[in-house]
Order: C-alpha cells, then structure tokens, then sequence
C-alpha cells in the first residue's frame, strides 16, 4: 500500500477557487481508477490557499497508471501544477 500526502500552495490567492474546482474533478475521476484505495482533496479553513492531498493507492503499479490517467494528464498535471507550489510526503502509515 502507498500512502501520499501532498501539501499544496496556490500561487495567487485568486486562483483559489479555480484549484479547488480543478481538485474535486480530479478527485472524482481518481477515486473510479483501478488500484485507488483512497483519495481526498482538503483545502484549510485557515488559508485558502493552502490544499492538502491524500492518496493511498494499491500499489506502485496503481499510481504508475494512475499517472497516465485523465485526472493526472489532462486536470493536475497541466492545470493545477502551474498555479501552486507543491510539497510531497511520501508516508508510512503508523499502526
């Protein structure tokens, strides 16, 4: 099982809202792939500007392809990336 948590900034506080849409489609087109245990969007209630991601996936191979997807090719990748700062953690869940 691999666990991610990803810390997101968005650039310009403008851009905010476009994120957060631009994250729930993408939330909605990863959670129906093949090899998706888990993945939720949350932005802070703090900053708005502030997204945290956390995914949890089958396998390495789930998130290989998860990577060649809609979601990832056509919504985070070319969308989202350019408007944030991005901070990944790569986690071990505690048991």
């Amino acid at each position: 099982m691999l666990y991610l948590n990803i810390l997101l900034t968005v650039k310009d506080k403008a851009d905010a809202a476009k994120v957060r849409e631009l994250l729930t489609e993408a939330g909605r087109l990863s959670r129906a792939e093949p090899g998706c245990v888990r993945w939720e969007a949350y932005q802070s209630n703090n900053d708005e500007t502030r997204f945290m991601l956390h995914e949890r996936w089958e396998s390495q191979a789930a998130l290989d392809e998860h990577r060649k997807a809609q979601a990832y090719t056509t919504i985070y990748q070319p969308q989202v990336l350019p408007l944030v700062t991005r901070e990944p953690h790569p986690s071990t869940l505690l048991e």
